[in-house]
């Protein structure tokens, strides 16, 4: 096989000597036609015979070569290899002139890649030569080569084997320097030599800048000059690369543009389109809502006509009563309520309404009870009936007529303070259970603060509810609402404006300072946020505090108060209040909840936005705030439930408790006071439970007593609750009217003359009752209930059935225990207040320590409690002392 490329080598060679021969024949002819122009010469048949000769050589030279390559070869062993390739490229560079010595490269078939690349890495290595040596280097100016210079004229004729590839590489080359407008160029020729052959195949179709400018000694002054912006149009062509350039800019700015512009409006119809079906689809969903609501008040209205219409005969027969203490305030209120839960579970006395032998009671609860509190209500109710020397059959009947049902929604919103109403409409189970319970029974709702889901609920049992709808509610159960309807019943009112909206904190100061003016003898202005409650939308501002009070004061008694109440008398005094009222009130109004409005500007600026009462507090030393609980039957009676004299906590605008009966205000005068309230609810379709605040106190100059209406709210108050457990552990009957609670006393066996049992009617005995709903100790939740009542048990703290008197607990939750309640009975009102503060300081001395006191509301109440047994004592002496001799 060696032998064939030897035999082929010398054919070539013989191929490439007789096509030099031809070539050099056809210059010599041509310098002959020159100098012999007159004589005449058949040159196109010896040009015809010139190039058939070359056809003919060059048609067997494919030929053979063609022959060559379709032959299978087998290529040399490893040594012979490396001998050989020194031989050739030995043999290339020793003999560099031969311009078609590429005629003589072997190319095999595909299958042969194997041989193929090593005849390429022989041709390769053939032009190698080291990189920082140079044996053929010629400079290119401006783009420009001069054939006839000497180093170019040298690479020519050293690499014309391989002239046809170089040739390309190095147009490409003056190409790019033109372009560029490079001004000098050292090109290294092995490296071009070198590039050609390695990009033969691949450079046509781009040639790679950078590789390109490798090749060139001078390389990175090149590049540097390359790739300086703006200089390629500095140089061949440069303008109108310049003009192709700017105009292709321009044209994608102007596509770009109008493609952003695309897609802004193809997003914008999209929010367009998705915005008008989100907007249709709520459209529809609220009229689908506005008409299941319409219907649901519909449905609502029509039962509360039955309910009313039957409502005699309801009270008479056997009923279920679903109780759902829900707090239905807004959700801005809602949410900022700490254990809402528990804030709405403090009714759960509701229960002992069961006390009416016809009344079944459904008792929704807000959250899970422990075993613990369902045992302790359950002996409850069984003690209080075995008590009442029922028979066991009977007891065992009380247990089943209550059922405490917990919604199932509770395990899924217990972190978002839903009301209880809310909650239920998302419990189909508890829902479907209800009305198992309720199954051919007259049954009806009593709920707490209405809320919208009420209706809901209602419709879903196909249950009336006892109360005024949700948007009466909503407009009367205000502070504005409520002075509204005690201005309708004709009875006394505070001084002050009510529905109050202000825009601007000069419009307050106008109506402050006018109100000031015509009441000089009011010293506390309070500001009540219409849709507070509890004390917690309440602030106040002492007139002391107003340096120019002293000299208006004066002005006051010089004219007189008959001629003060002239407008051009009262105008200097007017202005004055004006000037100094702004900063009056931001020095020295104080919110009564600090940490619901924590200053007065926070305090201002709610009381602006949603508005609410300016209203006078009591002017007197010793003033009595009272709770009165009355039933405004559907069918137009008002009957009155409970009524007890307040006791205050630390803040002295919020009850946590109350003595009852009450003992401040004359009975009838209070009978009186509470019919008139109650026929105005009922003229403005208010019907249910609605709970009243009353302040009593003594004008000083007149020593006559007044009684104000101060707030009303239209719900089932936790005061009722407490009182509906008083008397189911008693037995008794709380006689509003009378002003008395009477007790039953057990029942005694006398022996006839004729040895027969008579039972005497049990003696009515009175009793008075101390009431604290909302007591809170966070030390408490230390203790397991039953550790408490061991402890309480261990310090005589009990109920004694038999006489109808001690101390009794309410339970609200099993999981923080840090609210309770207590109610005491004692024969006279100073027992039960002396037992319920020492209850008080024994349980916060037996939970406390010097260094963990707790917060606890306990003792601002005994302080309370003191002060009203100094003025309970007070008052038996002036008794004393006023009774004739």
């Amino acid at each position: 096989m060696s032998g064939t490329f030897k035999n082929g080598d010398e054919l070539g060679a013989v191929f490439i000597k007789v096509q030099d021969d031809l070539t050099q024949l056809k210059c010599n002819l041509e310098k002959i036609a020159a100098r012999e122009k007159d004589k005449k010469l058949d040159f196109e048949a010896l040009d015809s015979a010139i190039r058939k000769t070359e056809r003919n050589i060059r048609k067997h030279a494919e030929d053979y070569l063609k022959t060559v390559t379709e032959r299978l070869l087998v290529l040399p062993s490893i040594e012979d290899f490396h001998k050989r390739t020194s031989k050739v490229a030995m043999c290339l560079l020793c003999n560099p002139g031969h311009p078609n010595t590429r005629k003589c490269a072997i190319s095999l078939p595909d299958v042969h890649k194997k041989t193929t690349n090593t005849v390429s890495n022989l041709t390769a290595n053939g032009v190698a030569v080291p990189a920082n040596i140079s044996k053929y280097p010629f400079t290119i100016i401006k783009g420009n080569i001069d054939p006839m210079a000497a180093d170019f004229c040298h690479f020519k004729h050293s690499f014309s084997f391989w002239w046809s590839s170089v040739e390309y590489a190095l147009e490409a080359l003056v190409k790019l320097l033109r372009e560029y407008a490079v001004p000098l160029a050292k090109v290294s020729g092995e490296g071009l030599v070198k590039f050609a052959h390695v990009w033969d195949n691949g450079w046509r179709k781009g040639v790679p800048v950078i590789s390109l400018l490798s090749i060139l000694e001078n390389w990175d002054e090149v590049q540097g000059l390359v790739l300086r912006p703006g200089q390629r149009f500095k140089g061949e062509g440069g303008i109108e690369a310049a003009a192709i350039h700017i105009q292709s800019c321009w044209r994608r700015h102007v596509a770009r543009t109008a493609y952003l512009r695309h897609c802004r409006r193809k997003w914008a119809a999209g929010t367009i389109a998705i915005s008008w079906l989100m907007r249709t689809q709520m459209r529809r969903v609220r009229k689908a809502l506005q008409a299941r609501r319409f219907r649901q008040l519909e449905n609502c209205r029509s039962r509360a006509q039955h309910l009313a219409t039957n409502w005699k005969h309801i009270q008479s027969s056997k009923r279920t009563i679903i109780h759902i203490p829900s707090l239905g305030y807004s959700q801005s209120h809602r949410v900022n309520l700490r254990g809402f839960d528990v804030l709405q579970n403090i009714q759960i006395n509701r229960l002992c309404e069961i006390r009416d032998e016809n009344v079944d009671v459904i008792y929704v609860c807000p959250h899970h009870l422990g075993e613990d509190i369902l045992h302790y209500y359950t002996s409850l109710l069984k003690s209080t009936m075995d008590e009442a020397d029922t028979c066991t059959t009977e007891v065992s009947s009380c247990v089943r007529r209550f059922v405490i049902l917990i919604p199932e929604a509770v395990d899924y919103f217990s972190n978002y303070n839903m009301c209880l109403s809310t909650l239920l409409k998302y419990s189909p189970r508890t829902l479907k259970r209800i009305r198992n319970l309720i199954c051919g029974k007259t049954a009806y709702i009593v709920g707490g603060v209405a809320h919208v889901d009420d209706l809901a609920v209602a419709d879903e049992l196909g249950v009336p509810i006892l109360g005024p709808e949700p948007t009466t509610a909503q407009i009367y159960s205000t502070k504005s609402g409520g002075r509204r309807i005690f201005t309708g019943a004709e009875i006394d009112v505070p001084p002050g404006l009510s529905s109050l909206t202000y825009n601007l904190e000069e419009h307050l100061h106008e109506i402050l300072a006018e109100l000031m003016t015509q009441n000089f003898e009011v010293q506390r202005w309070l500001f009540k946020i219409d849709s507070e409650y509890s004390g917690r939308g309440t602030a106040y501002c002492d007139v002391c505090h107003l340096s120019c009070y002293k000299w208006a004061l004066q002005e006051y008694h010089r004219y007189g108060p008959e001629l003060f109440s002239t407008k051009w008398i009262q105008e200097p005094v007017l202005l004055r209040y004006l000037d100094e009222i702004p900063e009056w009130l931001a020095c020295y109004a104080r919110p009564a909840k600090a940490y619901c409005y924590p200053n007065w500007a926070c305090f201002l600026k709610t009381f602006l936005r949603q508005g609410g009462v300016v209203e006078a507090y009591p002017p007197s030393d010793s003033v009595t705030c009272l709770t009165v609980d009355l039933l405004l039957e559907p069918g137009g009676e008002v009957t009155m439930l409970s009524c007890g004299d307040q006791l205050h906590g630390s803040c002295q605008l919020e009850s946590v408790g109350s003595t009852v009966p009450q003992t401040s205000v004359h009975p009838e005068t209070l009978y009186s006071v509470c019919m008139q309230v109650g026929q105005a609810c009922l003229q403005r379709l208010i019907v249910g439970y609605v709970s009243v605040d009353l302040v009593t106190f003594f004008n000083h100059s007149t020593m006559e007593q007044k009684v104000w209406a101060i707030d009303l709210d239209l719900t089932y108050s936790g005061h009722l609750a407490m009182t509906q457990m008083l008397l189911m552990i008693t037995g008794g009957m709380l006689n509003c009217r009378a002003g008395s609670l009477e007790v039953p006393m057990p029942r005694r066996e006398k022996l006839s003359l004729s040895s027969t049992l008579t039972f005497l009617q049990p003696p009515l005995v009175n009793r008075y009752a101390v009431i604290g709903s909302h007591l809170f100790h966070s030390n408490l939740s230390m203790l397991y209930h039953h550790v408490f009542f061991k402890m309480c048990k261990t310090h005589g703290i009990k109920f004694n059935m038999k006489r109808k008197q001690g101390t009794a607990f309410a339970l609200y939750d099993n999981s923080e225990r840090c609210n309770i309640g207590m109610i005491t009975v004692s024969e006279d009102l100073q027992g039960a207040l002396v037992t319920f503060a020492q209850n008080l300081s024994v349980i916060h001395q037996e939970i406390s320590s010097s260094k963990i006191q707790g917060e606890t509301n306990f003792k601002e109440l005994i302080k309370d409690i003191e002060d009203v047994l100094q003025m309970t004592v007070q008052n038996k002496l002036q008794a004393m002392t006023d009774k004739p001799a």
